[in-house]
């Protein structure tokens, strides 16, 4: 059996229990209309927030979520020029916004320096205006600063990365203020949990483990 197909077949296996497991989170955790915008985490003494724009905000919930010392994270947009913008403005690349994810988290669990590994390890850094299959500027690579002590260590991971890198390409990652930042609708709040293969098959056909794994090597 080619890996295609094997690899087919374990989604399609596990298709059951993904559903059942949707299905009981759906149930313990009742959400508001799948359209309205969540409301954003106001950060409580001491937490800080950081915003990074990787491509397709579904997929860089996930690598933050499972950070120790991460509170919360919300997809949403931001770096554009209309207000309260919705998805379908954005996806056809209308508003200037930049498909994001919002971190909320405790400095004295997890560092900005950390989250910024994180960040660099689930993108493409040498796209520009594209991440793996999605294209357009919305899906640009950006890290999104909120105070100069975040700007100099973002400045600084991307020097260190430019040195140390082990591919070929330019780095294009721009670092840039934060501006705005907007919800994203509640469907696409924790995608990769309420849709666990649709999630997983997206990934595979837009072919976002693979090209990480050429980039940063196999322990991605």
């Amino acid at each position: 059996m080619n890996p295609e197909r094997r690899w087919l077949l374990a989604l399609v296996c596990s298709l059951a229990t993904n559903l059942i497991a949707g299905a009981a989170w759906a149930n313990e955790n009742p959400q508001p209309s799948a359209k309205a915008p969540v409301p954003l985490p106001t950060p409580a003494a001491g937490q800080h927030v950081a915003t990074f724009a990787g491509g397709c905000f579904w997929c860089m919930e996930q690598p933050f979520d499972e950070l120790s010392g991460v509170l919360a994270t919300t997809a949403g947009y931001i770096g554009g020029t209309v207000p309260n913008p919705t998805y379908d403005q954005v996806t056809y690349d209308n508003t200037g916004h930049a498909e994001a994810v919002q971190v909320l988290f405790d400095p004295a669990r997890i560092s900005y320096e950390q989250l910024l590994e994180v960040f660099w390890r689930n993108i493409d850094p040498t796209t520009l205006d594209a991440q793996f299959c999605d294209m357009g500027s919305q899906y640009r690579s950006e890290i999104f600063f909120h105070d100069k002590t975040q700007q100099a260590a973002a400045l600084a991971s991307r020097e260190a990365l430019q040195r140390a890198k082990p591919f070929a390409g330019a780095i294009v990652t721009r670092i840039t203020p934060a501006g705005v930042f907007y919800p994203a609708e509640n469907y696409h709040q924790d995608y990769y949990v309420k849709n666990p293969v649709r999630y997983k098959y997206y990934r595979y056909r837009c072919g976002r483990d693979e090209r990480l794994k050429e980039l940063w090597g196999e322990g991605t």
